[in-house]
Parts: C-alpha cells; structure tokens; sequence
C-alpha cells in the first residue's frame, strides 16, 4: 500500500450544502438542513467555531435550496474566514457528485470535504486536517449508508456502498475526508466521467470506491467516537442528536 506522507496542515474547507432536507420537514420548510437547531446553536454555526478552531482559512460551499439564506447567514459568522460560493442550480434532481464536480473550479489546494449536516465533537476534527484521511466509525444501530474494510496498515482497502457485511469488519464513513491536489485530480477525472455519463445522482463514494479499488487513491483512516458525532437526516436524528449532545 502507497504510503501517506504530506503532513501540511489542510487550511481549506469544501462544504456540501445544497440539498432539500426533505426528510427534516417541516423544520427544513422554509430553511436550509444545516440551519437546523441542535441545543441552540444551528448546525452550520458548529461547523464555522470548529473549522476556526483548526486554523481553516478557506471555506467554499455549494449551496441549493434557499441558498440565499446560507449567504445570509455565513456573511455574517464567518468572521475572519475566506468564502467562496458555487450555487448547484439543480439541487432538485442531483446529488453530492453532481455538488463536488461543480466545485472543481474553486479548488486549488488540498481540502477537507464535509457535508453539513454532520454535528460532532470539535477535537474530533484534529488528527482530519492533513491529506488523504478519512473519517471512519464503529457501526451504531442507527447508521446506514457507506462502508469500509481497512488493511493491516489502516488504510481504506474497500468502499461498500450496500448493505453488503462479509468477509471482513465495516466502519461506517462519517461524510468527512481530505484530499491532497494530486488525490483530488484523479478523483475529479472520474467526476468528469460520471457527469458526462449524465449519471448526476450518485454519490461521489462511488468514484471513491472505484478508484480505491484500482488502487490509485488511498486514504488513511481516523476514527471518530461512535457517541460523539451525529448525521442529521431526520426528526429522530434531531432528537437523538440533541439528547447525546445535551451535556456539551
């Protein structure tokens, strides 16, 4: 396995926020997912006090629905932090593929890439902020969606995009991971594949998997404490969110 060696500190943000957050209606009604509350601090409010706290100087987000307000409100708590906008016109009928490809023009350094609807521990983020790492979980009963088998140097061998649970042990991905310029173009070539595919709703863990199984991209994995992070999809998740987070 390719060893990881860039240890420069990742000063740049790439932040997903462009669906409906159909299924926190009615609360996403008339806001956007990552200005959802959770014991009176907004989602996206989380997100700016802990990018700060890692010294990220950069922040491009892709906004969608009512992305008028995200503007509204990032302009007024960024503080000291460079914002960049790329609008997904289409956040309607795509997915995150569609949101990362469009946010290719805007990314010329190394990057940390995170959807907003993730709330979890500050601290967690540190070991994150370097190039190709991905953010990885002991499986909870509550978490669905893509998993990975690591080797014995704990880098990711295999992405799993079902439920499929054989051979080896899954951790679930937390929607948090880095990339160096150089990762970053052989995953924007494959982008350009999918997207000229028109195959604009899948996941960009597909072209992860993918590559990950050509073994041209690599990612060493940092564990994040199955209790201390939470994927906000739902009311339920709202409410369980704010019950394991009530002492924080």
């Amino acid at each position: 396995m390719k060893p990881l060696k860039d240890k420069k500190k990742i000063t740049t943000v790439v932040l997903l926020a462009a669906g409906t957050g159909s299924r926190l209606r009615p609360l996403t009604l008339d806001a956007p997912k990552c200005l959802t509350v959770v014991n009176n601090k907004p989602i996206i409010q989380h997100l700016l006090d802990t990018f700060r706290t890692q010294g990220v100087k950069k922040i491009i987000v892709v906004t969608g629905y009512l992305e008028h307000l995200i503007r509204e409100y990032m302009n007024e708590h960024v503080q000291d932090m460079q914002m960049e906008y790329v609008f997904n016109a289409d956040y309607e009928t795509t997915n995150n593929i569609y949101s990362l490809w469009l946010a290719r023009q805007a990314i010329n350094e190394p990057f940390l890439l995170v959807e907003s609807d993730l709330f979890f521990d500050a601290k967690l983020l540190n070991k994150m902020m370097y190039p190709n790492r991905i953010a990885l979980s002991i499986r909870l009963p509550w978490m669905n969606g893509t998993t990975v088998s690591l080797d014995k140097n704990h880098q990711v061998d295999r992405f799993y995009m079902s439920t499929d649970t054989t051979e080896k042990q899954h951790y679930k991905t937390v929607n948090i991971c880095s990339l160096s310029l150089d990762s970053w173009y052989k995953v924007l070539a494959r982008l350009d594949n999918y997207i000229d595919k028109k195959n604009l709703n899948a996941y960009y863990e597909a072209v992860f998997l993918d590559l990950v199984a050509n073994k041209t991209l690599f990612f060493e994995a940092v564990m994040f404490d199955e209790n201390r992070w939470y994927e906000i999809d739902t009311t339920e998740d709202l409410d369980a969110a704010e019950k394991l987070f009530s002492t924080t």
